[in-house]
């Protein structure tokens, strides 16, 4: 019955499956609708029977009728094409309403936990009846269907409001369910545990409003590549004839529908300027089309036909791994003196290891490659992955 009533919604409001904008506005009305309505309905049953979680609950409910309202107005900002002063478009919008969406939930829960402490010190009686009862199990009802509802909308277009508007709504779920608990053990057992349960109800809201403000500050603040965007880019890259290997990929996102990217793709260095260029032309075009994704390549030329140089870029790349499993080497040349021999590489190392560890590891490094030939002379750059491992 979820599953069709929410596909019945988006057969009768959704014209076009590619607009974003259009399932934005649709959950942002939805959700207004059930709000609106289950803060009226619990309002009146809370001043009625004198409940202070009930009522906490209610203004729970309009909080997240607010939130819909932003998130009805953001789906259609974030929605703007770009412009001369936005070139990336206005699909950060989205983040940004969901930020202020987590602070009218971190609003509500803080008066919540207030008023509830004041129920503690000086509780009330509860009139409980069992029209009050009904409503509240109709609110967890509707509260059930709202998560799936946004939940199955947030995934089809990938949208981190969506998402946590389903996850929040879960949350008033169990909030709800709290009060319900505290009605009937007020019932049947004459205790009142009504402002512990709305402090219960208001650490809940708390929580919701902390997880959402959290999950979208990261990607304002910029996250590292998920590792199955990593490989799914890399991996596609090195499809391609001349294609050796890639390194230092770097994504940024504009919303969750433009992201731009820039990797250094290792070429064949026996393959002329135009030849190459084509290569990397046509990888960024492929990627554009088939990934969404504004590449732009760097081309490190390497040399893959000196057993010397092969056999030796092995050997430093074996002892890197004794030494840290997780490590990797790239941009590797070797330049032979008479005296001496270059190894000049890149040296990849985990976030674990900062500065003075980076120091020690490739000191340490150098002197183990010494005892395999004296002659050779490290230059090594440490940097770390722009991947989430």
């Amino acid at each position: 019955m979820i599953r069709t009533m929410t596909s019945l919604l988006e057969k009768i409001f959704i014209k076009d499956k590619k607009d974003r904008s259009a399932y934005g506005v649709l959950a942002g009305i939805v959700g207004i609708i059930c709000n609106v309505f289950l803060f009226i309905g619990k309002l009146i049953i809370g001043l009625l029977i004198n409940s202070s979680a009930v009522m906490t609950d209610s203004f729970n409910n309009l909080s997240d009728a607010a939130s819909s309202v932003i998130s009805l107005v953001g789906a259609k900002l974030a929605a703007k094409p770009a412009d001369k002063e936005h070139p990336f478009g206005h699909g950060r919008y989205e983040y940004i309403v969901a930020l202020i969406v987590s602070f009218l939930i971190l609003e509500v829960g803080i008066s919540c936990f207030k008023t509830s402490i004041d129920k503690i010190f000086h509780p009330e009686d509860l009139n409980i009846s069992l029209i009050a009862l009904i409503i509240l199990v109709v609110s967890v009802l509707v509260k059930v269907w709202l998560s799936l509802f946004n939940r199955k909308l947030g995934k089809k277009i990938d949208s981190k409001v969506l998402l946590a508007t389903a996850r929040d709504a879960l949350g008033d779920v169990f909030v709800t369910s709290a009060t319900i608990v505290s009605l009937l053990i007020y019932r049947f057992l004459d205790w009142n545990v009504d402002g512990h349960m709305g402090c219960i109800v208001a650490i809940l809201v708390l929580w919701a409003g902390i997880s959402v403000a959290r999950d979208t500050i990261e990607p304002l603040l910029g996250e590292a590549v998920p590792e199955g965007l990593y490989k799914e880019i890399c991996e596609k890259v090195c499809s391609y004839d001349g294609i050796e290997g890639t390194h230092d990929l770097i994504v940024h996102s504009y919303g969750p529908t433009r992201r731009m990217a820039s990797v250094h793709a290792e070429i064949k260095n026996n393959l002329s300027i135009e030849t190459a260029h084509e290569i990397v032309d046509k990888i960024e075009q492929d990627v554009l089309k088939d990934l969404n994704i504004f590449l732009v390549i760097h081309m490190d030329p390497i040399d893959t036909d000196n057993e010397t140089v092969n056999r030796c870029r092995e050997i430093v790349s074996e002892k890197v791994k004794e030494k840290e499993a997780s490590a990797t080497i790239h941009d590797f040349r070797m330049v032979s003196g008479t005296g001496q021999i270059n190894l000049i590489f890149d040296l990849v190392l985990p976030y674990s290891y900062r500065k003075e560890d980076g120091k020690h590891f490739t000191e340490d490094l150098e002197k183990t490659l010494k005892e395999v030939d004296p002659r050779y002379n490290c230059v090594i750059t440490v940097e770390h992955s722009y991947v989430n491992q």
